[in-house]
């Protein structure tokens, strides 16, 4: 593997694209840490860190900046010039893509091909502009009325044109951050190697994590005793984890379902043509971490809701009770989003995957499934295994995301730490990396050089499947 590694750095345009990517990846990191105009940092910091000690709706504002740090490459307690990362592109890339299965004029840009595909990536653009623009305001006045801003800025009556300012920097400087992180995911994907965007994520998220191995490295002792915080058997149990939960969720994101296609054969002359075996793979993941990006944040707001009625109706037992049971350590929420990360698995493979499509793909290219007829049986077939699998891969899902909550609340270390252990991180960080990896293999081999991982043949990265 070693001399594998080093062939990457004999081929010239495969190490400048790496050494690109790399520099974008650090022109991020530098941008990251650029403060907000206006924004009292110390108050800010100081503002999250009480919140994680108080009510259900300060628990809950604070999972809500966690999460969408998660999500993004950005980070909202900081409230840098990146503070919004690269959400609002994405968002406005997955409206589009549930409008073009609704709205024909989109679903015809779609089949124009690459034409289609770049008026699409125009309007997404303008899109992400507007998104921006909405979430930043949101955020302004949230730390506006939360005190979190210098004084000359707090008040509009009092102090019009300063806070005037504020607010139309605040709005540009996150709106321009954000649109500047999209330029960076395109130029990576023109000029580097990998998908820009995915990568941008995929460093935020490995950014963290010299945290919380520091706080493990903090918090170690030798005591052996079940109440030591982070004693020799916990430590043993976290690292077994973490390489048990990579190589399930590595499994996972490769596994495939191979139906059987044969290729009908044609006769030319005195030559027959086709007759070939291949194989359809189908994703058993095909939702990749979708499903849980929507659960997570469509589970952050019952508590806010729910705490926000309790405190407007405080002799009302019940909604404090039932605020109560909507934190992340309690049965009802677990409950509440495996049901959702189901939900959302079979919603967005509904999307994604169109198997009436496909069928007539394969009956225009000479196709068939061995014992189905082209056509509607063919795609009531994929249709019914694409169901089946995906009740596993949804799963797989609810369990790698329950996995962080579990062992923070079992072995009593932060969210931070356990994070690492499971949830939409580690399988962006897993898929963003296979993807990586298999991108540099591709070039090796088409250069004649063995494989990432090895010298080619069987150590090539593969799909399993069942």
């Amino acid at each position: 593997m070693l001399k594998a590694f080093f062939n990457i750095f004999k081929v010239p345009d495969l190490r400048n694209k790496i050494l690109f990517t790399l520099g974008m990846l650090a022109i991020y990191r530098i941008g990251f840490y650029v403060p907000l105009p206006g924004v009292d940092q110390q108050e800010l910091s100081a503002h999250f860190s009480a919140m994680s000690g108080g009510d259900a709706a300060g628990s809950g504002i604070q999972q809500l900046t966690e999460a969408f740090a998660m999500f993004t490459g950005g980070n909202l307690q900081q409230s840098t010039i990146f503070g919004l990362g690269i959400m609002p592109y994405i968002s406005a890339s997955i409206i589009f893509q549930l409008l073009g299965t609704v709205i024909p004029a989109l679903e015809k840009l779609k089949q124009e091909g690459e034409a289609g595909r770049k008026k699409i990536q125009e309007y997404t653009r303008y899109a992400t502009v507007g998104i921006c623009v909405l979430q930043a305001a949101f955020w302004l006045k949230y730390i506006q009325g939360s005190g979190l801003v210098y004084s000359d800025y707090s008040n509009f009556q009092s102090n019009f044109w300063p806070t005037l300012s504020f607010w139309l920097i605040g709005l540009s400087t996150m709106t321009a951050g954000t649109v500047f992180l999209m330029w960076l995911g395109e130029q990576i994907d023109e000029y580097g190697i990998g998908n820009g965007i995915s990568l941008i994520i995929m460093a935020g998220i490995v950014a963290q994590m010299p945290t919380a191995v520091i706080w493990v490295a903090q918090n170690a002792t030798i005591d052996v005793s079940g109440d030591a915080q982070m004693g020799p058997a916990k430590i043993v149990f976290l690292l077994l984890a973490f390489v048990g939960v990579v190589a399930g969720s590595i499994l996972i994101t490769q596994g495939q379902r191979r139906i059987p296609i044969q290729q009908a054969k044609q006769t030319r002359g005195r030559r027959v043509w086709g007759g070939q075996r291949h194989y359809l793979p189908l994703r058993v993941n095909h939702g990749g971490v979708m499903p849980i990006i929507f659960a997570s944040s469509l589970m952050i707001f019952p508590s806010l809701i729910l705490d926000w009625l309790a405190n407007l109706f405080p002799d009302s037992g019940f909604l404090r009770m039932i605020a109560t049971e909507f934190n992340r350590s309690s049965f009802l929420y677990a409950i509440s989003f495996v049901i959702l990360v189901y939900f959302f698995a079979y919603f967005w493979t509904t999307v994604q995957f169109q198997p009436k499509e496909m069928a007539n793909n394969l009956r225009d290219y000479g196709s068939f499934i061995p014992g189905l007829r082209p056509g509607k049986r063919t795609a009531d077939y994929l249709e019914t295994v694409m169901t089946r699998i995906t009740y596993v891969g949804a799963g797989f899902l609810a369990a790698i995301a329950l996995i962080p909550q579990v062992i923070a609340a079992t072995l009593n270390i932060p969210l931070n730490v356990s994070s690492f252990l499971g949830g939409t991180g580690l399988l962006i960080v897993v898929s963003v990396g296979l993807d990586l990896v298999q991108r540099i293999e591709a070039n090796l081999i088409m250069r004649n050089y063995g494989g990432f991982l090895g010298d080619g043949g069987g150590s090539r990265i593969k799909g399993a499947y069942a």
